[in-house]
């Protein structure tokens, strides 16, 4: 069975990952700095040492990176490649400051965007954080940097990625990045998009 390390896992599990992880030659290996969410190892992007070097064979970040200060995510990203495989891949999502900044030069920083189970977004939830979340006392919900596809791609080849691809998505205001370690051609990139988003 192949593992994958869902990194920021939150109180999530697989089923809420994507199509393509959520399945039975999957296994999840949850990872968060926050202890009360009991995932299998804490730790921190910038500092995966409870991970062991090439050891999963995929890895799924959804909605962390940008938490990071820009300094550190060469550092997160880099951490990322270390503990995959000769093969592996990520799968990265995280908010579009294209789409999202649209909105905020239609002076509607504050107007909802989208409603959430957690209720409605704004554009200044998706820039800098969801501040009901953060007014309760949990400030790891604060926004650091922000990416488009241009700088999460720059971002990815600097870290040693071989195979990067990403879409956006402007009416959910997000990027999804697959990238692999290893060279791959594009029909073979398009087939992991496939597989693992439907």
């Amino acid at each position: 069975m192949k593992s994958f390390l869902h990194v920021g896992c939150g109180p999530k599990h697989k089923d809420e990952t994507t199509k393509g992880f959520n399945s039975d030659e999957w296994n999840e290996i949850r990872f968060d700095i926050d202890e009360s969410v009991k995932p299998d190892l804490v730790g921190t992007m910038t500092d995966m040492s409870s991970v062991e070097t090439e050891s999963v064979d995929a890895l799924f970040s959804s909605h962390n990176i940008e938490h990071l200060y820009p300094h550190e995510v060469p550092v997160a990203l880099s951490e990322f490649s270390r503990v995959l495989k000769a093969d592996g891949f990520v799968v990265i999502t995280c908010p579009d400051l294209v789409s999202v900044c649209k909105l905020v030069a239609e002076d509607k920083l504050t107007d909802a965007a989208y409603v959430s189970p957690a209720g409605p977004i704004t554009p200044l939830d998706i820039l800098y954080g969801h501040r009901p979340a953060m007014a309760r006392g949990n400030l790891y919900m604060s926004h650091r940097c922000g990416f488009t596809k241009k700088t999460l791609s720059a971002d990815l080849q600097a870290a040693g990625f071989a195979m990067i691809g990403i879409i956006a998505r402007p009416e959910h205001f997000d990027l999804w990045a697959i990238a692999s370690k290893k060279e791959m051609s594009q029909e073979e990139l398009m087939e992991l998009f496939k597989t693992q988003l439907g």
